[in-house]
């Protein structure tokens, strides 16, 4: 339509798509929009104008008097639960002490927009939780009375009512409420020693900490003592060099820590009696090296290559061997007796571990789930019965058996080599000490296996593992040639006798 001066002129209700270089900001046409809006259903009176090109000036003013806010656009599909993980899954993993906080904070958002009511976490590290009764200073003096938790209950509910806090009471009191003690693991070792010509070898068993705060380690054909408590370092023996591969091959301290049992590589076994630095004896030897031992009393057993376990009785100078156990089909690296002495696991490069009782020719059970080499070998302290067992590079898997029974209990994958396992003595833990490709010392509760610290240092492969006679330390031994001290597990508790009611020191009438 052309008007009288020949201009096409548009249309009414016409609109004209705007070039990329006309283009208005999202603001400016969100609030066009709302100006050209009735808000009671019907369009509005004001005729719609054409669309220009506005100034800086116009933009700034429409953006101003826009008076809308921002709703988001949600697709309809977008479920909160599942996209933010409020809700618990099925398969959720062991509680992290580094994601306690996120956890934290999901239970609230469960509180806050699904209506829950989760007042309670044990999943939140330990710290001083602050309180609305909580006082800023603290004087010394008499110590006031505790106050009952259903005191303590009203006292909150009380200050809850005049709180103006946004979140729900059942937030509030997740909050407030008592957190689960995380201890501290000190990720880097107290002491560290030079250990030149430590033999960076899977199979063979270098380290011992015996009761009298008393380290062996053999360094190549000699065997060296480190004095936990003076901290001196003197040479107990040298093997003789008349052939190269003569080599120390196993150490064991026995169980009064006096008497050192040693394994060399042409398979012979010795005694030395730490304190006066001599030989006792020489026993029946295998014949091949020795690369484990393991003592129950007066009673040492040794494994070797020749894939036999010999049991000497040092108490019968006559009867060398008391028993002699034939079972594996290669190379015997690790031997542990039950802490009551009635069973003696063994395990081999064959990937079996086998239980043997004092007295029988043959294994109770066999084990051979594992399929790499089984070195890594502990005893539980807590559950009679219970051993657990580690597997080599291709198996990389810790597994706990009731030797009772031969039936397997649990098993966890670590993603490496398990060289060493300990249990403590103190706690419900135990570490394990691994080799390709991670060369971890690895921290874990018991029984649930939740991982507690991964402590790294070591270069090589963390091969060899003692615990401390105050079962409170451990040293680690590794191809990297050192000796590396960590803390590791709490002190015992000592247990204090409740106060009696009698007074033994005042008269009785």
């Amino acid at each position: 339509m052309e008007n009288v001066h020949g201009v096409r002129r548009r249309p009414e209700g016409h609109v004209t798509p705007l070039q990329p270089s006309q283009r208005m900001p999202l603001h400016s046409i969100g609030a066009s929009v709302v100006r050209r809006l009735d808000f009671g259903g019907g369009a509005s009176a004001t005729p719609a104008t054409p669309h220009r090109r506005p100034s800086p000036h116009s933009r700034v003013v429409q953006r101003a008097n826009a008076g809308d806010r921002f709703i988001p656009n949600r697709e309809p599909s977008v479920n909160l639960e599942t996209r933010f993980s409020l809700t618990p899954s099925k398969h959720e993993s062991e509680p992290d002490i580094n994601n306690d906080n996120s956890r934290l904070y999901c239970q609230i958002l469960r509180n806050e927009l699904l209506s829950s009511s989760v007042s309670s976490s044990p999943l939140v590290p330990s710290s001083t939780r602050s309180s609305p009764q909580a006082s800023v200073y603290k004087f010394s003096g008499a110590a006031t009375p505790k106050k009952s938790p259903q005191r303590r209950r009203n006292v909150v509910e009380a200050s809850y009512a005049h709180t103006r806090s946004p979140l729900s009471k059942a937030s509030q009191d997740l909050l407030l409420s008592p957190r689960k003690a995380h201890r501290h693991i000190p990720e880097v070792p107290y002491k560290v020693l030079d250990a030149p010509d430590l033999q960076d070898d899977f199979y063979l068993n270098l380290l011992d900490w015996s009761k009298n705060n008393i380290l062996s380690v053999a360094l190549g054909p000699s065997v060296y003592l480190w004095n936990g408590q003076s901290g001196q370092v003197s040479k107990l023996l040298e093997l003789p060099r008349h052939r190269v591969d003569n080599l120390v091959t196993s150490v064991s301290f026995s169980e009064d820590g006096d008497t050192l049992a040693m394994g060399t590589s042409t398979g012979a076994v010795e005694l030395w009696d730490v304190n006066t630095t001599k030989m006792l004896r020489r026993l029946s030897k295998h014949s091949t090296r020795v690369a484990s031992l393991a003592w129950n009393k007066r009673v040492l057993a040794s494994g070797s290559r020749d894939r036999t376990l010999l049991l000497h009785d040092i108490r019968e100078p006559d009867r060398a061997i008391a028993q002699t156990y034939e079972g594996h089909t290669q190379e015997v690296c690790g031997l542990k007796w039950s802490p009551d002495g009635n069973y003696l696991a063994s395990g081999g490069n064959d990937n079996k571990c086998f239980i043997w009782t004092p007295r029988a020719s043959k294994p109770t059970f066999t084990y051979e789930s594992h399929v790499a080499a089984v070195k890594a070998l502990a005893w539980s302290p807590y559950q009679h019965g219970v051993i657990a067992t580690g597997g080599g590079t291709a198996d990389q898997t810790i597994r706990f058996w009731n030797a009772l029974t031969g039936a397997e209990l649990s098993s966890v994958k670590t993603g490496s080599q398990v060289c060493n396992i300990l249990f403590s003595t103190t706690s419900n833990e135990l570490v394990s000490s691994h080799g390709y490709s991670q060369n971890y010392i690895r921290v874990w509760t018991f029984p649930r296996m939740q991982e507690l610290a991964r402590l790294s240092g070591h270069t090589y492969r963390v091969l060899y593992m003692a615990l401390s006679p105050d079962a409170q330390s451990i040293v680690t031994g590794a191809g990297d040639e050192t000796l590396r001290f960590w803390k590791i597990f709490e002190p015992r508790k000592s247990i204090k006798a409740a106060p009696s009611v009698v007074n033994s020191w005042s008269p009785i009438r």
